[in-house]
């Protein structure tokens, strides 16, 4: 049976529930993954009777839901906090915007967000970590070990007690492997789970558009973190051939500018093996949702949406139960 294909509402925020649910429908979604901003997951108002209202709407369009995304609040984390995260927090987790206060208030709205999951009837939660050592990125001035390992203390300091919360619940946390967040490739997501200790709780939101431009195998790191894969998020990325104005860092361009060397494209239209990952997901027997997270600055949203909606469709494919040559065996 192909695995159902959902919509994650992280780039539709501007639309209310009612009429993303209407909207994903008509694009030829099968469910939706709610993001936590917006009016399409509110953490603070989570009770019983709004996780059942909320599943109402859903269920009244036939829509299914596996996954909520917090990533916005996982950023405040571990993040070395400025004034850009308040455009992108909740006003009671800013608060007066001392960075240690925002991140404990962000740790701790990570942990309602799990309770709200287990309420909501979900059992993962998608997200970011953030890095206080992102900015170390590059080796220049050199940087000692022990400011990396520092970094990776931090992390770990910070979440374990945020998954510990989490797996009381049975929600599991999927890291989004992205630059700016502890894992960033399979080096350092490797890292990521050292300094956990191998938490249960702790895995990942695979998106290969995250790892395609950098020159990270994406398809090997489905092998390498099997049974961490909670969740997939579908995103295509297309990077160049040739030489460009601006290389992988950006060049402080904005998405979409015609001198970057990658950009994010719709479904279908950028450089990922998007059947070398099903083959992939099908080898570790992935069963979750396949999740579009839109994103093409070049291309209308609501074409792009449907267009992707069938893409996705089109590529998942079941794993045969029987070898090809089994009929030539004694």
């Amino acid at each position: 049976m192909a695995r159902p294909v959902t919509l994650f509402t992280g780039q539709w925020a501007d639309l209310d529930t009612e009429t993303i649910c209407q909207k994903a429908v008509e694009f030829g979604y099968d469910g939706l993954e709610l993001a936590c901003w917006g009016d399409h997951f509110e953490v603070a108002n989570a009770d019983e009777a709004y996780c059942k209202a909320k599943r109402a709407i859903l269920d009244k369009h036939n829509l299914q839901l596996f996954s909520i995304s917090a990533h916005l609040v996982g950023q405040a984390v571990c993040d070395n906090i400025d004034s850009r995260h308040q455009a992108i927090l909740p006003g009671y987790v800013w608060g007066d915007g001392d960075p240690e206060g925002v991140r404990q208030r962000a740790a701790q709205e990570l942990i309602a967000t799990a309770q709200a999951a287990a309420r909501l009837g979900v059992s993962v939660v998608n997200g970011f970590t953030g890095s206080s050592i992102w900015h170390l990125l590059y080796p220049f001035p050199p940087i000692p070990d022990a400011m990396i390992n520092a970094g990776y203390e931090d992390f770990a300091k910070r979440f374990r007690p945020i998954l510990d919360e989490f797996q009381k619940v049975g929600v599991k946390f999927a890291l989004e492997v992205h630059p700016t967040e502890i894992a960033f490739d399979i080096a350092s997501a490797e890292r990521a789970i050292e300094a956990l200790d191998g938490h249960p709780a702790f895995g990942f939101n695979y998106d290969p558009s995250h790892l395609g431009y950098q020159g990270v195998d994406y398809v090997e790191f489905i092998h390498r973190f099997a049974e961490r894969i909670f969740h997939v998020h579908m995103k295509d990325v297309a990077w160049s051939n040739t030489l460009t104005e601006a290389g992988v860092f950006g060049g402080h361009t904005t998405f979409g500018d015609r001198h970057r060397y990658w950009d994010f494209r719709s479904l279908g239209h950028g450089n990922i093996d998007f059947e070398e990952i099903i083959r992939a997901l099908n080898r570790i027997d992935y069963q979750g949702p396949l999740s579009v997270e839109w994103e093409d600055a070049g291309m209308d949203r609501e074409h792009g949406a449907t267009e992707a909606a069938d893409f996705v469709k089109q590529v998942d494919f079941e794993p045969s139960e029987t070898a090809f040559d089994a009929a030539f065996s004694e």
